[in-house]
């Protein structure tokens, strides 16, 4: 009888447990304990067209080379990083800017230019961000 009892506690436990960690509110609508900080490889982009979503491999990713890159560091600041053959195979060309993070918005300012992003998906491996109709996927 013992053991039924602590079986029973445990399970209204849990039950409670559960349902107070349960959020109805939109507050925290876009937040993720996932970090954003690190660096994101670019592996699909597209678009996304009432609703309907068309990635494809990024035609800035040179073939035989590494992803291009957005390196989001804990101080706000980043690095993109983009590899070119033009002129030598998998040239790198890095570009510094800052980037800030309110709720699921996303805004990278590289050459003085910010681009504000929605950010559709952010796990510990993956990163997708949208402006407008453009979709871009990042993985770790």
């Amino acid at each position: 009888m013992k053991t039924k009892s602590i079986i029973i506690a445990f399970a209204l436990s849990i039950g409670l447990f559960t349902a107070s960690c349960s959020n109805s509110s939109d507050e925290n609508e876009g937040e993720t304990i996932a970090p954003i900080e690190g660096k994101w490889s670019i592996v699909k982009v597209g678009t996304n067209v009432n609703g309907t979503e068309t990635l494809s491999d990024p035609p800035q990713n040179v073939s035989g080379c590494d992803h291009d890159f957005i390196n989001l560091k804990i101080n706000n600041t980043l690095e993109s990083g983009d590899y070119d053959s033009t002129v030598s195979p998998c040239a790198l060309t890095t570009t510094s800017g800052t980037y800030s993070r309110a709720g699921s918005k996303l805004t990278l300012t590289r050459g003085g230019t910010s681009t504000t992003y929605d950010i559709v998906n952010l796990t510990v491996n993956e990163l997708k961000i949208k402006n407008g109709t453009a979709v871009e996927v990042y993985i770790r």
